[in-house]
């Protein structure tokens, strides 16, 4: 990078924050690395006016916030959305429901990119206090004590793990993220991981820097773990040439193994035939998901947890073929 302090931009997109989003902005605003601007991608106006209003969000705090229908959400679009709206040398992705520990989250995310270790980062996930024990140590198990640096040479033993990355809080290097064409533009799920194997293909290193912290996990039931495994799983049957070759099907088998010696460690046996059922419903969503070209279009709106994007996806696929300018009476050439 050509400056000797990089400016720093986080983009987040949010929807229906509530109070805990004002102490998110507080803390980043406190940073030990400063933190040039904040930008939010809203979506519904309506679920953010209130918050806005009582804590006169944009007067106080150093942020631009733009406002977007859940129509035109979309997990790779948006951000490329926010990513354009920023000119910082290295921009944040964050979720809105990530905390960072302390002061020194940003500049312990950056500091591999820095120090050129790394061109992009990602932030150790920690439980919440009153995490299910469960989601717990889902946490320790895929966010270890250890950091590391991942590049293609890990392929071989690490699999799909090379790719695994979070933009519940992740940092890039803005031109080396422009060199690789940004964010996919249109994806159900996964923009974060399909960027990194894009990342790593080039030559690019990833880090995971365990020592920049940030509190994120949630309580799923069981239908909400069917419904998101079966996004995973859709998001990676319309990639092949990513997850085909580092299937995450042996990741998946090591965490559930790993989780019930734990709980039998922890004389937790009357959750191992609940966690077993949890599993159950992921691997069902998952599996759907992967199959998902089979299923109805009825069966896939009912599975999916948004709606908006088969909508979406049905447009596109309707209009693919159509030139804009035949028969209009005018040629491509003219129109030019």
């Amino acid at each position: 990078m050509k400056n000797d302090r990089p400016t720093v931009d986080v983009i987040i997109p949010t929807y229906k924050p509530d109070e805990r989003f004002i102490k998110l902005i507080v803390m980043l605003e406190q940073q030990t690395y400063p933190v040039h601007k904040i930008i939010i991608m809203n979506t519904e106006e309506k679920y953010f006016s209130g918050l806005s209003y009582n804590h006169q969000f944009e007067q106080k705090h150093n942020v631009s916030v733009t406002h977007i229908s859940k129509k035109e959400f979309d997990h790779g679009h948006t951000r490329r959305e926010g990513v354009e709206k920023s000119d910082a040398d290295i921009f944040v992705c964050m979720t809105d429901d990530a905390m960072p520990k302390n002061k020194h989250l940003i500049e312990k995310l950056i500091e591999p990119i820095l120090k050129d270790k790394a061109e992009f980062s990602y932030a150790r996930q920690l439980p919440r206090e009153n995490a299910d024990i469960i989601e717990a140590y889902t946490r320790h198990f895929n966010y270890p004590k250890e950091s590391r640096i991942k590049s293609s040479k890990d392929l071989k033993n690490l699999g799909i793990k090379t790719y695994f990355f979070s933009n519940v809080c992740a940092a890039y290097r803005r031109d080396l993220y422009e060199e690789l064409g940004g964010f996919i533009d249109f994806t159900l799920f996964n923009e974060d991981m399909l960027f990194a194997a894009k990342a790593i293909k080039k030559g690019y290193r990833i880090a995971y820097a365990a020592d920049a912290e940030v509190i994120h996990s949630h309580h799923y039931s069981n239908k909400e773990q069917f419904r998101r495994n079966f996004d995973l799983g859709v998001s990676q049957a319309d990639h092949p040439e990513v997850f085909d070759a580092v299937p995450s099907d042996k990741e998946g088998k090591k965490l559930v193994k790993r989780t019930i010696s734990f709980l039998k460690a922890k004389k937790q046996f009357l959750r191992i035939p609940g966690f077993i059922v949890t599993c159950a419903y992921k691997y069902m969503g998952y599996r759907y998901g992967r199959n998902y070209k089979r299923l109805s279009e009825k069966r896939i709106m009912r599975y999916t947890t948004n709606r908006e994007y088969w909508l979406k996806k049905n447009i596109r696929n309707a209009t693919a073929g159509i030139n804009p300018y035949s028969g209009y009476g005018i040629s491509p050439e003219e129109r030019r």
